[in-house]
């Protein structure tokens, strides 16, 4: 689904007036991927079919920006994440851009200190991953910014690793 689609799924337009309301609370707020989206939607940019899908483990790489803050401490300036996403966003005014890929600019924003949108999956475990698998299958339609099933279920030696990352952006935000 996307941002867009409040016709097919009417709850979206109460969750974007949610995000908008939270935001304008100042409290902490991070979404993933459709989430990321919903957020920056909420802010003001528009959100819209990205050139190609980009589904698998492929690399961000840190902006000027990014290798400024300190929840990114210790994160290498490039790496493998997971990605599951066609939608892309124009970057909200007034955020700073944290990651980018070669297939989708905008990776990862950081607004006023307090809200976080990531594109990316950090958060899957070997569980979610089949899963996701397993009822997008329709959607893995191998191309060079599209792995198949296989490619992406062996490569779970990033696991790990991203789910530390993404421990430490939450212990971070969660002491804010």
């Amino acid at each position: 689904m996307g941002v867009y689609d409040e016709d097919i799924y009417p709850w979206l337009e109460e969750e974007k007036t949610f995000i908008r309301q939270t935001i304008n609370k100042g409290k902490t707020v991070t979404g993933i991927c459709l989430g990321s989206q919903l957020i920056a939607e909420a802010l003001g940019a528009k959100v819209y079919p990205n050139k190609q899908k980009e589904i698998g483990w492929f690399d961000i790489k840190c902006t000027a920006a990014g290798k400024t803050q300190p929840f990114l401490n210790g994160f290498e300036e490039q790496f493998q994440v997971f990605h599951w996403h066609g939608d892309t966003y124009d970057l909200p005014i007034g955020s700073e851009l944290l990651f980018s890929s070669e297939v989708c600019t905008n990776q990862a924003f950081l607004f006023k200190e307090k809200v976080l949108g990531l594109q990316f999956h950090f958060e899957v475990t070997e569980q979610t991953l089949k899963g996701m698998v397993e009822n997008g299958m329709n959607e893995l339609v191998e191309s060079k910014t599209t792995q198949s099933a296989e490619q992406i279920l062996k490569q779970n030696e990033n696991i790990n690793a991203n789910n530390k990352k993404m421990f430490q952006i939450l212990d971070y935000f969660s002491h804010k």
